[in-house]
Order: structure tokens, then sequence, then C-alpha cells
């Protein structure tokens, strides 16, 4: 049974326990974690409905030619549609349904056109988050080869990161390994230089300098499944002070990997690392002001739920796959990242990244 045949026959069973009718899933290139769950289909460009009947049977609406046609070839067994109209004729499809009961994944992504249309549409959200969090072991089988490719990806980042040289080839040499390995896609941002880094962005054509810190996050995807890895290097050999602040975030992340177990909330962990930065007095760096999540869901999406955060009681449940990274900013010496995704266990977590928690040393002296 292939990964997207044991999704559809979860979804199915998931549809009869809570006696759904149909299921309307929207996507579109940015979020499409939703519609890929039912149809094993990732757009690139436009939008798309997924409509999945109680008996499995889904049917696909596109609303460009180019991605039709691809859909048609790589996923035969729906059915795809090329819709002019692509919420006029979904609309259309829900009003024949008549009294039968129909949700919507996620519910807040529902174009306003159906919204409008007069059909009350059940909030499927919570049913498809928890199956894109507890997921089959088939996925996760996709999450670890993910992030064994994340591993060897992050090799080939230290050693493109050479003074003299910009950000984006750097970018570059990733992106041109990860595509011979057969990777899907990939997200990835970088900070390079000191202090006065307070994150990471896209490439910007910054130039690597000795004693800079340069940070990424690699996120590749296979078969559909990220996993991500944070890392952070110096060009150069790093100073003390940069030491010194890096085993904070080293202690932070074993703390944050330690919480992990089922039962469990997002919260606990969240809570674990932050106390560490407290305890060194830097409780602020912590806040929403410099930093956005301590961790978060991976899947089918590069960042989805649970998120990482102290205000955040999801339970973490056996199967779950997710990243813990205390990544924020030093005062210091600037924004620091380090990260590790895991699969949550029975016991705990099973850390998947095998790259070591140091701050490497890059190769200052070799431009170009």
């Amino acid at each position: 049974m292939s990964t997207a045949e044991t999704r559809r026959k979860r979804l199915a069973r998931a549809m009869a326990e809570t006696g759904l009718d149909a299921l309307v899933l929207y996507g579109n290139a940015w979020q499409n974690d939703y519609l890929r769950y039912a149809v094993d289909f990732g757009i690139l460009e436009g939008e798309g409905i997924a409509v999945v009947g109680r008996d499995g049977e889904t049917a696909l609406y596109l609303d460009l030619p180019i991605e039709a046609e691809r859909a048609s070839v790589e996923c035969p067994e729906a059915d795809i549609r090329l819709a002019s109209d692509l919420v006029g004729e979904v609309a259309a499809v829900i009003e024949r349904l008549g009294n039968s009961r129909v949700a919507a994944g996620p519910a807040r992504h529902l174009p306003y056109g159906l919204v409008r249309s007069g059909k009350r549409f059940e909030d499927a959200t919570a049913l498809i988050d928890r199956l894109l969090m507890v997921k089959a072991q088939d996925e996760l089988d996709w999450v670890r080869k993910a992030a064994a490719i994340a591993d060897e990806g992050y090799a080939v980042f230290r050693a493109a990161a050479r003074p003299g040289r910009p950000d984006y080839a750097l970018i570059a040499e990733i992106e041109a390994f990860f595509r011979t390995k057969g990777v899907d896609d990939n997200f990835m941002i970088i900070g390079v230089g000191g202090p006065e880094v307070r994150g990471m962005a896209p490439p910007s054509g910054k130039l690597l300098k000795p004693g800079d810190m340069v940070t990424t996050e690699l996120t590749p995807c296979m078969g559909g499944y990220y996993a991500q890895i944070c890392r952070t290097l110096v060009v150069g050999e790093p100073s003390q002070a940069q030491q010194q602040a890096f085993y904070i975030f080293k202690e932070a992340l074993e703390a944050g990997i330690a919480a992990v177990k089922p039962g469990v909330t997002a919260a606990d962990v969240a809570r674990a690392e932050n106390d560490v930065f407290r305890r060194y007095g830097l409780g602020d760096y912590v806040t929403s002001e410099y930093t956005r999540v301590r961790g978060h869901g991976v899947g089918l999406f590069p960042d989805t739920k649970p998120q990482i955060l102290e205000d955040v009681t999801t339970t973490l449940e056996e199967n779950m796959s997710i990243i813990v990274h205390p990544n924020t900013y030093h005062p210091e010496v600037g924004y620091i990242v380090l990260g590790d995704t895991l699969i949550i266990g029975a016991d705990g977590p099973e850390v998947l990244a095998r790259t070591p928690r140091e701050l490497f040393a890059g190769t200052a002296g070799k431009e170009g």
C-alpha cells in the first residue's frame, strides 16, 4: 500500500467515525497540506479544491490547465477536473449533496464564494489536524528519509560557507545538491553577521567575512514530507563569546528534547527550553519580540501544528514528528539557531538529526 493510500484510508475512517458525508479541502501553492492529505498532489500554481465522498472517491478541481494536466498524470486514482469557475463549480457540487453533512478543512481557508453559498459547512480542521500530526508508520519513514538528507545537506552548506562568497551562493549549492538527491522541495532561510542580525531571511547578497555567524534552517521534502535541521557556524574560529552563548542554546535544546514524551503538552517543552534562558538572565529573548516559536510540527508542511509555545496546550502523542529549536537573538553575539527533528515514541523522542550539536568553525582564509 502506498503512503497516499494509507492517508486515504485513515481519512475515510475518520469521516465514518464522525458521520461526515463529504469533506471539502482547499489548497494552494503555499498551504497545501490539508488538500494533499486526501489527494497526493502538490499544487505549484493557482488553487485547488478537493471534494471527498464518504465512499472515499475524490474529485480534485483545479483552476489552471497546466496543473490539471500534471495532476491527471500524477494522480490517476483521482477524478481531476479543470474548473474555469472553481468556486462556482464546487458550490454546485455541494448544493447537489442536499442535507448531507459536509465539512471543510481548514474552515478558515474556505473561499468566500463557498461560505456565502448558503451551505452550512461543519469545521473539520481539528479532524485533519490530528491526522496531519499523528502519522502512520510509512509517513514517519518519509520524515526519517528527509531528516537524513537534511544532514547531508548541512555538510554541503558547511563546505560552501567561505569568506567572500555571497549568501545566495550557499543557497544555490544546497538546492543543486538536494535536487540531485530527489528532494521535492526545500524551505530554507539564512542569516549572516553578528549582533546586528536579528533573525533569518531569504538571501540578500550579503558577503561572508571572517568572524560572521552563519545561521540556517534546511527543510528538505522527500515523498511529500518535510524534516528540518537548524545549525550555526562561524566563518573562521568562534570567539569565546560566541562559544559561551552557543552553550546556552545547546543546553536549552537538550532540555526541550528531554521534556518530549507522550502526554506532555507543547507548552511543557517550550517552558523547558525557555527556563534555561531565564536562568542565564536572558528571559526577555524568549518573548515574541525576538523569537517566533520554540519548535513546531513537520510533515506534509514544513511548519505545522503543534506550535511549541508556552501558551499551546496541545498534548504530544506517539507518532508525532516535531522539531525542537530554541532559536532566538543573543544580545552579545546575535541570532543563533540550533534544532533537531524528532519522532515521538512510546518512551520518548527518536532524534533524527545526526549532525553534531556544535558551533561549527568555517573555512576562514579561503575566499571565493
